[in-house]
């Protein structure tokens, strides 16, 4: 018998301290109007002191496994979605393996930027169709606070720091009936992050220069965004055998009020059938999509059966969608 992935556990957490646009306005040349017009986000999260991407991924995956009902041992993969890990090296994921002592599990990051929850689940449907494991745990967790220049207010204004995590298993019904992820590097400059790798390493000058904080070309990626985002939602659903009658919900990537409505109308639903937390969180990178995913379900938005449309794009450029048959 073929076995079929889905989501059977969903969590989240967002650090206490709110940064509003009144905030912003405080430190650099912007106004709350000017933010909430151009990006419909009026405030974001910031971790305390010392919090690091790790600790904020711990929170959010276990909350996912008491939603899926299992313990840290019973999962045995954890795949990790980040652009700002604790560090290059070890892996941020096996540091939350430890932290929540998931002892059986192997542990590894992913770097498809916003993008890259959707990657993880990709990749946690094929081991678990597979039968290579059983309950893999994917998250989507950043700390962007932390690679922001807040003398370029263009970005500074947009990202907000926060984990979502869902548990990917064998399910009866529903589950995850399409997926697809995708790349264009020659957008890389797009949205990136120069410094700190092997091309350009840490130093005076290019910490001088901020090479080590978000760099946006904010048209070019707004455009591709709004294709992008429509095009492969559409993709996804006919993938799924299904047609746009037959959606019920859209979780989206939380960058832009904009983007969202515009593929809202293109796959033909009603405001109320679109999750949008991005005015309270702005833009969490990895961590939209599944800290969207676990407030509409804590809402009662997601209901058992349901077709729910996730998609998301991102630096690389990346993207990616699903449509998954709500089995919670």
């Amino acid at each position: 018998m073929d076995i079929k992935a889905g989501i059977i556990g969903v969590g989240s957490y967002v650090p206490e301290n709110i940064v509003t646009n009144f905030d912003l306005e405080k430190i650099m040349d912007t106004s709350d109007e000017w933010i909430r017009t151009r990006t419909g986000i009026s405030e974001r999260r910031k971790v305390a002191e010392g919090e690091a991407t790790s600790d904020t991924a711990s929170k959010a995956a276990l909350k996912a496994l008491e939603c899926a009902k299992l313990e840290p041992k019973d999962v045995d993969m954890i795949i990790l979605a980040t652009i700002t890990p604790d560090s290059p090296l070890p892996s941020t994921a096996c540091i939350v393996q430890e932290n929540i002592g998931a002892v059986n599990a192997a542990a590894f990051d992913l770097a498809a930027a916003c993008s890259g929850f959707l990657y993880a689940m990709n990749i946690a449907k094929r081991f678990v169709e597979s039968g290579a494991y059983k309950n893999v745990l994917i998250i989507g967790a950043e700390t962007l606070s932390s690679v922001i220049n807040y003398d370029d207010r263009s970005t500074a204004v947009l990202f907000g720091d926060g984990a979502g995590a869902a548990v990917i298993s064998a399910v009866e019904n529903g589950g995850i009936l399409s997926i697809t992820n995708g790349a264009d590097g020659s957008g890389k400059d797009y949205l990136k992050i120069p410094a700190g790798g092997s091309r350009i390493k840490a130093g005076e000058e290019s910490v001088r220069n901020k090479l080590h904080t978000v760099q946006m070309a904010g048209n070019d990626v707004f455009k591709f965004a709004v294709r992008k985002m429509a095009d492969e939602s559409v993709k996804a659903v006919e993938a799924a055998n299904l047609t746009l009658e037959d959606i019920d919900f859209l979780i989206p990537h939380q960058a832009n009020i904009r983007i969202i409505d515009s593929s809202a109308k293109r796959l033909k639903l009603e405001k109320d059938k679109v999750y949008v937390n991005l005015t309270r969180y702005g833009n969490m990178s990895s961590a939209s999509v599944p800290v969207a995913m676990d407030e509409a379900f804590r809402e009662g938005k997601l209901k058992k059966g349901d077709k729910v449309v996730l998609v998301g794009f991102g630096g690389g450029l990346t993207w990616g969608a699903s449509v998954v048959e709500w089995s919670i």
